[in-house]
């Protein structure tokens, strides 16, 4: 037994969750209704979603604390890539949205009792209210803004303490590192059981149901995930980013697109940031803020059903109305839950500037709930795999600057 589970652990993680994919599908075909093996889906996410406060709140204290100057410009570029990153995904579905209209059929969805947010003031609000939110309550809620400014705040208050508290802070990072290793190395396991339950409870029936809507928002997905944002990272680097691009899609999209979590896949994008070289002081604070303002596939589902909404009404939309609306989703999809469907209600947001009423807007809503199971894996994925990769290609254009020699996307050994 001890020999198979060393062949099993010497296998790539990549090919042990594909393994996992497999026996999922196999087991959700020919023996659907073992609530077992959906159970231990729901067990891997939910490890994940309860380590990630923790992570990243004593990550980024002991990182913060022990931190040496000159991070400040790294930041700074992080987030111009995250934030360029999403407007332009919003142009390319506004593109997307002229070039392959969509009409809906509201009659029939029922519309969805859940609060949204009536105007971008309330948005920034939320965010303003969740930075300085209880830190205990913000690690209850996984929120992360709140989280990340807490941290921060301690991070710098700590900055002058003893060696020993610097010690006992890395420890205690090492230790929930580690316990985040041991969940990753469950993820073929957790994986299968999340296939195997959304085969089970939805077939392939939800790619035929709203078929040219999925295929506008998921092409739109992919254009931005293997056209726009290798772009923006070939400008930065001058370098060829695929092998970067593809290493984030295999090793954090995949496990994206089935927990559909932002938050969930943070310990995810971490343990590759550390696989990938890159600074721990950088990737502590960077990746859980990308989680937060990275999000190339909210900003892309909030502009392509707004205007499928709109082009069912005959509301007539010009290009520079559309292109105003790319840079309200853009702020809008920053004010996104990292939860599956966190973007879903900030359509009615993006619909109340075209006069669209808001029981129409919530039934768009409803039908993208309906499309969840498909469009929010999709969407969690690359906004995911976009978190490492600028990440990374922030911290590439230093040490290309400073000279070093290094494979964009290799792995450290």
């Amino acid at each position: 037994m001890k020999a198979v589970v060393k062949k099993w652990m010497d296998l790539s993680l990549i090919l042990r969750i594909a393994a996992g994919l497999v026996v999922g599908i196999v087991l959700a075909l020919l023996l659907p209704g073992m609530a077992w093996v959906g159970m231990l889906g729901t067990l891997f996410v939910g490890a994940l979603k309860s380590i990630a406060p923790i992570l990243v709140f004593v990550l980024v204290i002991s990182s913060i604390s022990q931190a040496h100057m000159g991070l400040g410009k790294k930041f700074g570029t992080v987030i111009v890539l995250y934030m360029l990153s999403t407007l332009l995904a919003a142009v390319a579905a506004v593109v997307a949205s002229f070039l392959f209209p969509v009409t809906l059929q509201f009659t029939g969805v029922e519309d969805i009792a859940q609060a949204a947010p009536s105007g971008i003031v309330e948005v920034f609000q939320n965010l303003l209210q969740n930075i300085v939110a209880n830190p205990v309550a913000s690690l209850m809620n996984a929120n992360y803004i709140g989280i990340l400014a807490w941290a921060l705040v301690l991070g710098l208050a700590l900055r002058g303490a003893s060696q020993g508290t610097h010690t006992a802070l890395q420890d205690i990072s090492n230790a929930v590192s580690t316990a985040v290793k041991w969940i990753i190395n469950l993820a073929p396991f957790g994986i299968m059981g999340l296939i195997y339950t959304s085969i089970s409870e939805n077939g392939l029936n939800i790619f035929t149901s709203y078929g040219k809507l999925l295929l506008v928002l998921v092409g739109c997905m992919l254009v931005v995930a293997l056209v726009v944002d290798p772009l923006i990272a070939f400008i930065f680097l001058r370098r060829n980013p695929y092998p970067l691009v593809f290493r984030c899609l295999r090793e954090s999209g995949v496990t994206a697109f089935f927990t559909r979590s932002s938050a969930a896949n943070i310990p995810i994008n971490m343990s590759l940031c550390e696989r990938l070289g890159l600074d721990k002081d950088m990737y502590s604070v960077s990746i859980p803020l990308g989680a937060t303002i990275n999000m190339d596939g909210a900003a892309i589902t909030i502009t392509v059903m707004t205007l499928a909404a709109a082009h069912t009404l005959g509301v007539v939309v010009d290009i520079p109305t559309a292109l105003l609306l790319s840079l309200l989703a853009t702020v809008a999809a920053c004010g996104a839950s990292g939860v599956a469907g966190g973007s879903l209600l900030l359509i009615p947001l993006a619909c109340a500037s075209f006069g669209i009423p808001n029981d129409i807007a919530m039934q768009v809503v409803g039908i993208g709930f309906i499309i969840g199971v498909v469009q929010d894996s999709f969407e969690t994925a690359i906004n995911s795999a976009g978190d490492v990769m600028f990440a990374a290609t922030a911290e590439y254009k230093d040490w290309i600057r400073e000279g070093r020699s290094f494979k964009i996307g290799e792995l450290k050994k």
